[in-house]
């Protein structure tokens, strides 16, 4: 077993159980359908999060070879996939009968959800940063990578959801910008 197979084992593992905890939630929601609303600002913000944990676990390969085996490097990893973990399953409440509508349940947790991953994004810069060099600045990446930090943070503050949905399909439109406009 290799250095980066022993630590992403782990980072593997619970950014598995995170997309799994946003699919249960979207399932329990989709079960309750009948009784309460899911609404667009939930479903885009779940998509948001599973983007994300997709893009990570990509970064995580893309860097393994560089990726040293310590106990800060495990640690550190440990606590950005658990953000995932935790962001993940505050998309969708446990119990989404209880709420009539999902959009009541997004404006209470959407600034949790949308900060933790926005949290991991600056670990994962960081650590690309620390690990190989700073991603340069040119148009693909001021695009890509450098918008996607003022954009979530504008999703965290404002208070108008349209603001936050404009935001919501900015940074989902990221993704798939990036797979087509060069390999991340």
């Amino acid at each position: 077993m290799s250095g980066f197979e022993f630590v992403f084992s782990l980072f593997g593992l619970i950014l598995g159980l995170a997309l799994a905890e946003g699919l249960g939630g979207l399932a329990r929601a989709l079960k309750a359908s009948h009784r309460v609303r899911i609404g667009w600002p939930t479903a885009l913000l779940g998509l948001f999060v599973s983007c994300d944990v997709v893009t990570f676990w990509m970064y995580g390969w893309a860097v393994r070879d560089l990726v040293p085996i310590s106990w800060p490097v495990l640690f550190g990893g440990f606590l950005v996939t658990a953000l995932y973990f935790i962001a993940a399953s505050l998309v969708f409440p446990d119990d989404a009968e209880a709420w009539d509508d999902l959009n009541a349940h997004f404006d209470k947790q959407r600034r949790r959800v949308i900060g933790a991953v926005l949290l991991c994004n600056i670990a994962l810069l960081a650590s690309v940063a620390w690990l190989a060099t700073f991603p340069a600045f040119d148009l693909r990446n001021a695009v890509v990578t450098w918008s996607f930090f003022p954009v979530s943070a504008l999703a965290i503050c404002a208070k108008d959801r349209r603001v936050v949905l404009g935001c919501l399909i900015w940074l989902i439109a990221l993704y798939p910008l990036s797979a087509v406009w060069g390999a991340v």
